[in-house]
């Protein structure tokens, strides 16, 4: 049966019951349930765990040391497995050298393309560069130049500057009658022309004049080689041109084996592979070492209110320090104003672009006057100006001490390479082009854009020859990454900037590029950031992954990907403690039919969302972004109703985030708390005043290591420690509340540090990791353990649920009130000390979300929600919107993003941005209530949500899929 099925049986990890279940092989299965219903312990901690772990152990024993080995899973034993793979939703690398063209191996192809088809052009002028052999340019010499009188000039010295009396000398010794200096023929046998030390000069011999004949064939080509290798692979051609009237000129042209432009001589580059590499320091900017960013003063720090006079503070470093320094940068301020004719109380922002040029960088060695107060009178000097930035540099480079290093560099911020514009690559390297396009002209295209152009692209034919096997491999990347739903992300993209569900999405489209056969993929909801137009494209993707042969798990609460499913695993039926169990585990129709099914309940429509009864308009005023323009966005001005729960959707790439994240977000945080982080491109937010606090809840994590825990994360564990400090029994030994802390000498086990459990090395097999054999697991040491609160010491509080701590901390306010947040959003069955690791990203989410409500709100409270249905079940988003309308009906402001269509119906406003993604969007299509998008046409959301309006919708009958056929499943 391990043939057809992979067979877990005995699965205990975290809160898993024994879990024994079935699940058919080369097929696409759906791990469902809700939230801590113990879905990523089953796909992740236990079946993907036990595959990677297995093959790794099948290496040898080599190989195993350079490998992290995986802790074997608590599993009584599991059949049918594969070599497995996971693909996770979380965030991707933050190594800035890490963009979307190197993750899924384009940029290697397209740099392969580049060395053996790219066409050099002169970094200074453009022109196409050329190298011939000698042969080549005898041809030329022949056929174009037949009866023309030519000179052959070596060139010797190309704009250098020297007296260069050796150069001279060699040329007379050589035998040589003739040459050009500056482009003067001059007899060399003569006098040695006299050159400044300080000029740049050029000097070329003049190895052959005569009149291209067929029968001086042999000579041309000696005199050719001779001046190639006289010129170190150059050489230059004087061709005469009679003109009309019986004059001659003199035209020049430049042949070369190397390549070289006929205005600028020759370029120094070796066509290779490395050298379109920002990796490799053969063609990486040699400033920004192929980063395309550096760290700089940037104006907008150094000048944060530029509507303020210039003279009254606008410049942020020469408003610091002691009277004396602000008088002194005072004064020269106004000197340089006065060398412009200009005023003081002028606004920083209506100074003409040269004098805030000169204010910045300095006055380029001009002198300006100045008068300075010194001893009771003034003194004037002329001196020139230094600038703020290179005053800042100066500064910085003398500091001693590293508090006042990051006094400058509270100034600086990464900004685009001054050198390669953010290109990351040498001039010469982008100056090598392909259809007319450099290497990174092509990166900036969108995946769309680039299938486009590929697939249209004009090559000559013995290019195209070379070009075609890789063209191909570029081509089908492309064409994954679009049916993924990533078509609107552009090829240059940093991972660090992608959503936990893009980069899922990246990592998908490789795997199918790979061609794997007979491997395990392990998915962790590959739909979030989804639209759902894109959702069948996705589906489509997953079911071609199977169809290769590969078995393919996929956590996932999307009810398209559920239905189209061929085995779907329901986990539950609550979540923590009271899930961990199979509810329900076979075909569609068999999770329909069980009763005890949350899930079978959502989807046969006896549970759902429900639509408000009544929406509430806007009334108190709006929050308005002006004429938004950063990424895509195009002259946005949107409109988010105060006091409403307003819901941003589009299709991916449409804007969504870089109207709220990157503009409205950072604006935000930069007027209320002086946030260093700058706000993309817009004129205006307007509106901002009626708001006192912004809390921005995304998916990232609450803590990355087992000490971090809900209890910490909220705070509420110093108050427990707190408490536990003030009990009679602790004040008579003189325990304060560090004692009561795992991370701190003192009250821990020192025998664990307080991890209560104790790693052995094993070498080449897996780190075990055991019970701590002194505190049995409790962290503390028998002192701290002796004092107890209600029965209960320090670790006991630990190990009790939220919904226990209610009770529990009925009398302590504080406690009480963030236990009771907890609950609210739907956690009151994890533990207070529930280790981060083991809490998934919607729990996670929920804990951020719960520490804001415990909070005291002022009901002027700005909430920004990225996706809170992260990891969340139909039931879950049911009681997360309850939390939305609370924080609503207490006069707060909520902006959500978000595709899930249950949270879009409930929501009071929607933006809808669109109509596509990436090129095709940054636009507003709709702004108003749920029911009016059901008549904007151009909307893709409306379209979809429109079956979701109908309070119907839930009761029609499910047409089930036809399943593909499947052995009955051994039981157990």
């Amino acid at each position: 049966m391990s043939k057809q099925f992979l067979i877990v049986r005995g699965a205990k990890v975290h809160n898993l019951k024994n879990v024994s279940v079935s699940i058919p092989r080369d097929r696409l299965t759906v791990i469902t349930g809700l939230s801590g219903s113990g879905k990523s312990s089953l796909a992740f901690d236990t079946i993907f765990a036990e595959g990677q772990r297995k093959y790794v152990e099948s290496l040898s024993t080599y190989a195993r040391q350079f490998l992290d080995l995986m802790e074997k899973p608590d599993v009584e034993q599991i059949e049918g497995l594969s070599p497995a793979i996971a693909i996770e939703q979380r965030n991707a690398a933050s190594n800035p050298r890490s963009i979307i063209a190197t993750t899924t191996e384009i940029y290697d192809f397209l740099r392969l393309l580049f060395a053996h088809v790219g066409k050099p052009h002169c970094p200074h002028c453009a022109a196409a560069l050329e190298r011939m052999s000698v042969s080549q340019i005898v041809e030329h010499l022949m056929v174009r130049e037949l009866g023309r009188r030519v000179m052959l000039l070596a060139p010797l010295v190309r704009g250098e500057k020297g007296e260069f009396r050796d150069v001279f000398e060699k040329i007379k010794k050589e035998g040589y009658v003739r040459m050009r200096v500056n482009g003067e023929i001059l007899d060399a046998t003569g006098d040695r022309p006299k050159l400044l030390k300080t000029r740049k000069s050029d000097i070329e011999v003049v190895v052959d004049r005569l009149v291209i004949e067929d029968k001086l064939r042999p000579r041309i080509a000696d005199s050719v080689e001779q001046a190639l290798k006289l010129g170190s692979g150059t050489m230059i051609l004087l061709r005469e041109e009679v003109r009309p009237d019986g004059t001659s000129k003199w035209k020049e042209k430049v042949f070369s084996e190397n390549f070289a432009c006929p205005s600028h001589g020759p370029v120094e580059i070796q066509m290779s592979p490395g050298l379109f590499s920002f990796n490799n320091p053969q063609g990486a900017c040699p400033e920004c070492a192929g980063l395309g960013t550096k760290m700089v003063y940037d104006e907008a720090l150094i000048v944060p209110d530029m509507s303020l006079p210039a003279g009254e503070g606008a410049i942020a470093p020469w408003s610091r320090g002691s009277k004396a320094s602000q008088a002194f940068f005072q004064n020269l301020l106004v000197a340089v104003l006065e060398h412009y004719g200009l005023s003081a109380r002028v606004p920083y922002k209506d100074l003409p672009a040269e004098v805030r040029q000169v204010l910045m960088h300095g006055s380029a060695g001009r002198k300006m006057r100045f008068k300075l107060f010194k001893q009771g009178r003034f003194v004037e000097y002329e001196k020139e100006f230094e600038g703020v930035i290179a005053g800042l540099e100066r500064k910085r480079d003398e500091a001693k001490s590293p508090q006042a290093r990051s006094r400058m560099e509270d100034f600086m911020n990464r900004l685009p390479c001054p050198s390669c514009g953010g290109k990351r690559l040498k001039k010469e390297v982008l100056s090598v082009k392909v259809a007319a396009k450099s290497i990174t002209d092509l990166t900036a295209l969108s995946v769309d854009e680039a299938i486009v152009f590929f697939q249209n692209i004009s090559l000559s034919a013995m290019d195209s020859v070379i070009a075609e096997p890789v063209l191909k491999e570029v081509v089908s990347r492309l064409v994954f990454l679009k049916n993924v739903g990533l078509d609107y992300l552009s090829l240059d993209r940093e991972n660090a900037t992608l959503s936990g569900g893009e980069a899922q999405r990246i990592r998908l489209a490789t795997q199918i590029g790979a061609g794997l056969v007979g491997v395990l993929y392990v998915l962790d909801e590959p739909s979030i950031g989804l639209h759902q137009r894109d959702n069948e494209r996705l589906i489509k993707t997953l079911e071609g992954l199977r169809d290769l042969g590969n078995t393919v798990i996929v956590v996932e609460h999307d009810e398209d990907t559920i239905r189209r499913a061929d085995y779907v695993v329901d986990l539950g039926p609550r979540a923590g403690i009271l899930g961990g169990e199979v509810v329900a585990a076979g075909t569609l129709e068999v999770v329909l039919r069980t009763d005890r099914s949350l899930t079978g309940a959502y989807l046969r429509g006896d549970m759902s969302v429900a639509v408000p009864k009544r929406r509430k308009r806007p009334f108190i005023g709006w929050l308005e972004v002006q004429n938004a323009v950063e990424n895509n966005l195009r002259s946005v001005t949107a409109r988010f109703p105060l006091g409403l729960f307003t819901c941003v959707t589009g299709v991916s790439g449409s804007g969504k985030s870089t109207l709220v994240m990157d503009i409205l977000c950072r604006a935000m945080f930069k007027k209320l708390y002086g946030s260093k982080e700058m706000p993309g491109r817009h004129e205006a937010i307007r509106g901002a005043d009626e708001l006192d606090k912004v809390i921005v809840i995304d998916q990232s994590p609450i803590g990355r290591t087992p000490r971090s825990n809900p209890a910490t994360y909220t705070g509420m564990f110093n108050e427990i420690r707190e408490l536990f400090a003030q009990l009679p029994s602790a004040k008579v030994r003189g325990y304060n509340a560090g004692r009561f802390s795992f991370n701190l000498k003192g009250g821990r086990c020192e025998a664990c540090e307080g991890d209560g459990v104790k790693k052995i090395e094993m070498h080449f097999l897996p780190d075990v990791y055991v019970t701590c054999e002194v505190c049995h697991g409790h962290r503390y040491n028998r002192e701290t353990l002796e004092i107890t609160y209600k029965g209960k010491n320090i670790s006991d509080v630990l190990e009790i649920t939220v919904d226990e701590a209610v009770t529990f901390f009925r009398n302590i306010p504080h406690i009480h009130d963030t236990c009771l947040s907890l609950s609210e959003v739907g956690l009151g069955y994890i533990r207070l000390g529930q280790p981060a690791t083991e809490i998934s990203g919607g729990e996670a989410q929920r804990v951020k979300l719960a520490t804001e409500l415990a909070k005291k709100s002022t009901g002027r409270t700005l909430y920004i929600f990225d996706e809170p249905t992260t990891g969340l079940h139909f039931a879950d988003v049911d009681k997360l919107l309850e939390v939305f309308m609370k924080l609503r009906d207490a006069g707060n402001t909520l902006i959500v993003i978000e595709h899930n269509l249950d949270v879009i119906k409930t929501a009071d406003w929607i933006i809808d941005m669109g109509p596509e993604g990436g090129s095709g969007g940054g636009q507003i299509v709709f702004a108003g209530t749920p029911e009016e998008i059901l008549q904007c046409e151009a909307s893709h959301t409306g379209r979809f949500l429109a079956p979701y309006l109908d309070p119907a919708r839930r009761r029609i009958p499910v047409a089930v899929e036809q399943q593909l056929a499947l052995t009955d499943p051994p039981a157990g």
